[in-house]
């Protein structure tokens, strides 16, 4: 697939480089709670001693037959109960979810010089903070940034032509020779810059019936989510997601460990089809390796934007809606993504006997962002214009690498991966396998 940027007012094409799928990749797929049974969410939102509880549960069956006991640490009055939108939970589901990501090789007959170790550095997230402060090094200003349906909008400004083509490389926007003269004369009109790129949405419903959430506002020192009631009737494990929403930053616990998943990782083709299955047998792995007793971060990140984008930014007023207060009236009416918002979305199987106390929880002034993001690279498939006998073992040991890393991850065969690769079972092919093997396949 090729992605395509117009800078309108010049009518000016630019083709996203390999570089640039280094920074932002292609959204293709994503790991929301529907994945998993007895799966129960709840919005957490806290600002000092006050906390916003959202509560949505997995309740099936006949209406009349369902209640619900949520343990308060103060007095709750009725104007403190309220029953909430599951859209809202929904959205900020898809937001936070962990996600799959697709780059593309280019031509290796090209010639130029890549450090595919940069480009995969350069792939990890960046804070806004961190692209308006390279912006301001080369005299280029975020004016404005939107979602706009499927796109990303930027309004950029600046001093001059040269700093804005650096900085739209350096964001990964390949520039075409001779664009610096067009783009100048534009400049020099006081002209600014609309910046589109494509925004790939993919919202997937639960696969179960919900039941509205219901709301609970109140004041309490305690920071803490009761779950032992939940243990009581429940039918073996539990999956719990809770999303965090502060001002401040991330949220953990203080009495079991927060630890964050494997992140960043290469991983087969194939595991694009497949990414439901990998993503259940790589959390399940990581449970077993926790001894069952860890709370997994998924995401953490500034509500103001993310990268690559599984859905959009809950908006201000969405936000309100579960809680955010702090947001602010003057803020209800804008369609903008909201600001001073941090999301931390966690995520734990639990039991009586591994989980025995409620979750306590703390805020940190950590925001640094994270989010469980998995990385597929296809090989050029494009007409060859030179030798890839190079191309063609540099693949091969890519292959193999990303082979060992989908079996750390999963605890999946290493050579029923191996099958699954082309290049590699190409290569096995006509190799008898171990004598051994047949004994327990």
């Amino acid at each position: 697939m090729r992605v395509f940027v117009l800078i309108i007012s010049a009518a000016l094409t630019v083709a996203l480089s390999g570089t640039a799928q280094a920074f932002c990749g292609f959204y293709v797929a994503k790991a929301d709670t529907s994945l998993f049974n007895r799966a129960s969410q709840v919005v957490l939102v806290r600002d000092g001693n006050r906390t916003v509880l959202t509560m949505a549960n997995d309740f099936e069956g006949d209406v009349k037959d369902f209640a619900v006991v949520i343990p308060v640490p103060t007095f709750i009055e009725r104007g403190q109960i309220n029953v909430a939108d599951k859209t809202l939970i929904d959205h900020l589901d898809a937001y936070t979810s962990p996600r799959l990501v697709e780059y593309f090789d280019p031509d290796p007959c090209m010639r130029y010089e890549m450090d595919m170790a940069g480009a995969l550095k350069s792939s990890m997230p960046r804070s806004s903070r961190e692209m308006e402060r390279r912006a301001k090094a080369d005299g280029v200003t975020i004016e404005a940034s939107y979602t706009v349906g499927e796109y990303d909008i930027l309004i950029l400004s600046a001093k001059e032509s040269d700093g804005l083509i650096k900085w739209l490389d350096e964001s990964g926007y390949k520039i075409p020779k001779g664009a610096s003269k067009v783009v100048g004369s534009y400049l020099k009109q006081d002209m600014r810059f609309f910046v589109a790129k494509v925004n790939l949405e993919a919202q997937q419903k639960a696969g179960y019936s919900y039941l509205r959430p219901l709301q609970v506002a109140f004041e309490s020192r305690k920071f803490m989510l009761p779950i032992r009631l939940g243990t009581l009737n429940a039918k073996g494990e539990q999956e719990l997601y809770v999303y965090a929403l502060t001002r401040t930053g991330r949220v953990e616990t203080t009495n079991y460990r927060t630890v964050k998943l494997p992140s960043d990782t290469e991983v087969p083709e194939f595991v694009k089809t497949e990414f439901s299955d990998f993503y259940r047998s790589m959390f399940e792995k990581q449970v077993q390796e926790q001894n069952r007793r860890a709370v997994f971060i998924e995401y953490a990140w500034d509500m103001a934007w993310c990268d690559p984008c599984a859905a959009d930014p809950l908006s201000a007023d969405e936000l309100r809606k579960l809680g955010v207060f702090w947001t602010g009236e003057a803020n209800r009416s804008t369609k903008g993504q909201a600001q001073n918002v941090f999301v931390t979305r966690l995520h734990l199987r639990y039991d009586k006997e591994h989980f025995p106390e409620d979750l306590l929880f703390q805020e940190t002034g950590d925001r640094q962002n994270f989010q469980g993001r998995y990385v597929v690279r296809h090989a050029f498939k494009g007409e060859a214009t030179c030798d890839l006998t190079n191309y063609e073992a540099q693949l091969r040991e890519r292959h193999e690498r990303e082979a060992q890393q989908l079996a750390n991850l999963t605890g999946w065969d290493i050579d029923d991966i191996r099958e699954k690769i082309p290049l590699i079972a190409d290569t096995q092919a006509g190799q008898p396998k171990p004598w051994w093997k047949a004994l327990w396949d």
